[in-house]
């Protein structure tokens, strides 16, 4: 390891990883929140199933558009420009979805919250990885998802009280308004520390470069990283980008999609697959599905988040050392061994009177299997898809493939979690988690084939790997 690399301000580049996090956070506790309400969402807009998967699955939509269109917009504009505008889209929609008064506007505030999600989702862990030495950037990116995880775990958390002092999720609580509602306004407080605290952070100096900023960029990079490594790095992100500013047809190579684009999709759309945000939106429908009250099944949330934190902390200490694509493995591979337990499990069952499917002595079985499999999952694809997609893409191309991939994770988020609610009621949960297996099986040998380590490789460099085979 050089001198100059032991120069870089290693304190500082925590700091405004940190506050980029906090839009990972956002991120959980918005994807998370939603699972408390759907009995208030259902009765405040008498809403059948199919209208209350799109009620809750409204979110992606914004997601998707946000992540494709955040991409463009931040090698437009920067990429702290993009997660200030995020910010305060977040605050708009957790006011809105609080207090809205039909299912129209709720999905208006909750896709308006999508555009936040899905534009923090792709900005924040590219904004890291810009930011990040090679040699702790992964630990760093794998922060974002232990935010992720946090902002859900606590989501689950305010659910739970929430419900527990009003009674229910549709009872009153305070100032003549439902519990559901004050579960969305709950998140105010940390969008509005999120959108203070960007204001105190600088721009990416990659974006700066190739927005022909040198000046600003060399003088953030002076205090990232030191004056020596500053003037060698401004040269080197120099070399790695073209002679024009980056744009959408730079993901082509001879009139078809780069490697590394297809690889980045493939990423993406199985992290979706597996159909880990079934469990972190319909949570709660799920455990009352197999026989458990409502009190028990946000319990239950709290528990899965609470594993999954370790899971991401578990990660977070060795992704330097083990690299991606191990992590990547063996999330797949467990994965693919839980879900198939919980599809025994839940083939086994019988239902009550009331149309509720008993699960017996196979209720333990599914309970721990779905936790293993939720672990195993923020240990491998939750963490690793994200510092993979904000590092794995070589400069001149950084926003636009994040745009495509990050457009392709939120429209598979959104059928996996529209589709939920009518494979319950059609083929069951067995059937549902047949397919989230199947497609866990197959991210094995995606994994083995087409993915590449990025371990330890600087951004300036990606280009002379991203496109092998």
């Amino acid at each position: 390891m050089s001198q100059a690399e032991h120069q870089d301000n290693t304190l500082f580049i925590i700091l405004i990883s940190g506050v980029a996090t906090i839009g990972g956070f956002l991120f959980g506790f918005d994807s998370g929140v939603i699972n408390g309400t759907v009995d208030g969402l259902q009765r405040a807009f008498n809403s059948d199933s199919a209208g209350t998967g799109f009620n809750v699955a409204s979110m992606l939509l914004g997601c998707a558009i946000g992540a494709f269109f955040a991409g463009r917009l931040a090698d437009r504009f920067g990429r702290r420009t993009l997660l200030i505008a995020a910010a305060v889209c977040f605050v708009v929609s957790a006011w809105g979805s609080g207090m809205a008064g039909s299912s129209p506007s709720f999905v208006f505030f909750r896709m308006l919250g999508g555009l936040a999600v899905g534009a923090a989702s792709v900005m924040a862990p590219a904004y890291i990885a810009e930011v990040a030495p090679a040699r702790y950037r992964g630990a760093l990116a794998t922060v974002q998802q232990i935010a992720i995880i946090t902002g859900l775990f606590c989501a689950f958390i305010s659910n739970y009280l929430l419900a527990h002092f009003a009674g229910a999720s549709t009872a009153e609580f305070w100032l003549g308004f439902e519990a559901w509602r004050w579960m969305f306004w709950i998140e105010l407080l940390p969008a509005t520390v999120f959108l203070l605290a960007l204001l105190a952070i600088p721009e990416s100096p990659r974006y700066l470069v190739a927005s022909g900023q040198d000046r600003r960029a060399e003088a953030v990079m002076h205090k990232l990283y030191g004056p020596q490594e500053a003037h060698r790095k401004l040269e080197e992100i120099h070399h790695s980008l073209s002679d024009h500013t980056p744009k959408l047809s730079d993901l082509l190579s001879g009139g078809r999609l780069r490697p590394v684009v297809w690889v980045g999709l493939g990423l993406a759309v199985f992290q979706q697959l597996v159909g880990i945000n079934v469990v972190f939106y319909y949570g709660a429908v799920l455990w009352q599905a197999v026989g458990f009250s409502e009190a028990d099944a946000l319990l239950i949330n709290i528990i899965s988040g609470g594993a999954s934190i370790v899971a991401c902390l578990i990660t977070l200490a060795l992704i330097d050392r083990w690299g991606r694509k191990p992590f990547l493995m063996l999330g797949s591979l467990g994965m693919t061994v839980t879900l198939a337990l919980m599809v025994l499990a839940f083939s086994q069952g019988s239902f009550d009177a009331a149309g509720r499917l008993q699960l017996g002595e196979f209720s333990l079985l599914a309970l721990l299997a779905a936790n293993g499999y939720v672990f195993f999952f923020n240990m491998s694809w939750g963490p690793v898809m994200w510092v993979m997609l904000g590092e794995m893409f070589p400069n001149q191309i950084r926003g636009s493939g994040l745009a495509v991939a990050g457009l392709a994770q939120w429209l598979s988020n959104f059928l996996i979690t529209v589709s939920f609610p009518v494979l319950l009621t059609g083929i069951g949960l067995a059937g549902a988690y047949g397919f989230y297996t199947l497609c866990a099986a197959l991210s094995v040998a995606f994994v083995w084939r087409w993915v590449r380590e990025t371990r330890g490789v600087e951004l300036e460099a990606m280009a002379q790997i991203s496109d092998t085979r």
